[in-house]
């Protein structure tokens, strides 16, 4: 059952079916738009890596590519927030819109300040939200900016770096990387779920 459970999970298939630009386009999303808080960013990109490892993705496409992707993508969220601006707040939740993930990404920005632009790269959901609180906030572009390459740089490259050296150093590691995804997976939301804790007390 646990084994269903992983296989669920699993990117692979994901990767599998919209191959290259699909991932290219799933970092994109997940870095700004609305909708993108759904794909699963971290294990993503790590599994792509390991898959460039076993020939199925060039590794020298897919990491530069990726990380282009997250600086486009949190720019998009950027400047869609600074549109729209506080008119955000009052749109109803959708299919695709929560505005509790907007007050959620709000808040750990209002605490981090501006570096939360490079620490939300590595918390799933408010990674999504942050460059748009960021443009309804009106934080300095140049700000954005340089925290948005640097987040991009260390997560997009990182994570699909991450996965292709494991792949290249172990062999047989295609046999735990559901396992090791798992991982990433419960590491990844360990700040939300810590975060939300905090909050009831």
């Amino acid at each position: 059952m646990f084994q269903s459970i992983l296989s669920f999970l699993d990117p692979l298939t994901i990767i599998k079916a919209v191959g290259f630009f699909g991932v290219v386009f799933i970092i994109f999303a997940e870095s700004g738009l609305f909708f993108g808080f759904i794909f699963p960013g971290d294990s993503l990109l790590f599994t792509a890596g390991f898959l460039a490892s076993q020939n199925y993705l060039n590794i020298y496409w897919l990491a530069p590519f990726c990380f282009l992707a997250a600086v486009l993508g949190d720019n998009f969220g950027y400047w869609f927030g600074r549109k729209i601006g506080p008119k955000i707040f009052f749109r109803e939740d959708s299919l695709f819109f929560h505005k509790k993930h907007i007050e959620t990404a709000q808040k750990f920005y209002e605490e981090q300040g501006n570096k939360i632009i490079f620490l939300a790269r590595f918390i799933p959901i408010v990674r999504t939200f942050a460059p748009i609180v960021a443009g309804v906030g009106s934080m300095k572009y140049k700000s954005f900016f340089m925290y948005n390459i640097i987040g991009a740089f260390v997560w997009g490259f990182g994570m699909v770096l991450s996965g292709y050296f494991l792949g290249e150093v172990f062999p047989n590691v295609d046999k735990y990387v559901l396992w090791i995804i798992l991982i990433i997976i419960i590491i990844s939301i360990f700040p939300v779920l810590y975060n939300i804790f905090r909050n009831s007390k």
